[in-house]
């Protein structure tokens, strides 16, 4: 037993999913020390999956790819995943509709999540609604889509609208971009949990991890 951490190696089994590392707030050491100790249940068979590690600072990565050179990593969404090739994806597609360039991080974290957890993903970016003709433009996505993620910040309205064009339920997640009345996130979280289009479920503020997970699963069925 890890001294630092207390690793479900079951979950995959028995969930469905199998664990992931939070990395903000762990030391580099903590996060090298969890990685050997998943390196090490892989090579005896006792976890199987894609283990993420999510928010990893670049000394989080540094660390990870110490022990698991081969783990991919998008620097972008700060996130690492091994071993590094998702799995043949299963299910229905999961789209990830991001309002601006600044949510990006957060969208390219769903995006990820779902892919490694084995659905199809596509992402598209900068369809906020400053620009409404943009997401109109995207209708046959919405139309193919088995679930939908939508990752917006300021007034996040864009999960309104897209949740007023598709059949397949949306995941809201709200994002900290924005001005002062933004609240760092709190003005778009209320916003899309009073969303008057049905079909909506809302996340925490910049929890892209959790919204792709919620997508995958959902997208699984």
């Amino acid at each position: 037993m890890l001294e630092v951490a207390e690793l479900d190696l079951g979950r995959a089994e028995r969930r469905g999913y199998p664990e992931a590392i939070y990395c903000e707030g762990k030391t580099p050491e903590q996060v090298r020390a969890i990685a050997e100790r998943l390196r090490e249940a892989a090579d005896d068979g006792t976890t199987t999956g894609v283990v993420l590690f999510t928010r990893a600072a670049p000394e989080h990565a540094r660390a990870v790819l110490d022990v698991l050179p081969d783990a991919a990593h998008d620097e972008a969404s700060r996130l690492l995943a091994w071993p590094p090739e998702p799995p043949l994806p299963t299910g229905t597609l999961v789209a990830v509709f991001c309002a601006g360039t600044s949510d990006l991080p957060v969208a390219r974290e769903a995006m990820l999540t779902a892919r490694y957890l084995g659905r199809e993903t596509e992402l598209v970016v900068d369809v906020g609604v400053a620009g409404l003709h943009r997401v109109l433009a995207r209708r046959g996505l919405i139309e193919r889509a088995g679930v939908i993620v939508v990752v917006a910040g300021m007034d996040g309205a864009l999960a309104s609208v897209i949740a007023g064009l598709a059949r397949a339920p949306v995941v809201a997640v709200p994002t900290s971009v924005g001005y002062g009345a933004a609240f760092e996130g709190l003005a778009p979280l209320l916003s899309m949990l009073n969303a008057c289009a049905p079909g909506v479920g809302v996340v925490n503020i910049d929890n892209g991890y959790g919204a792709g997970h919620l997508a995958a699963q959902i997208a699984a069925r």
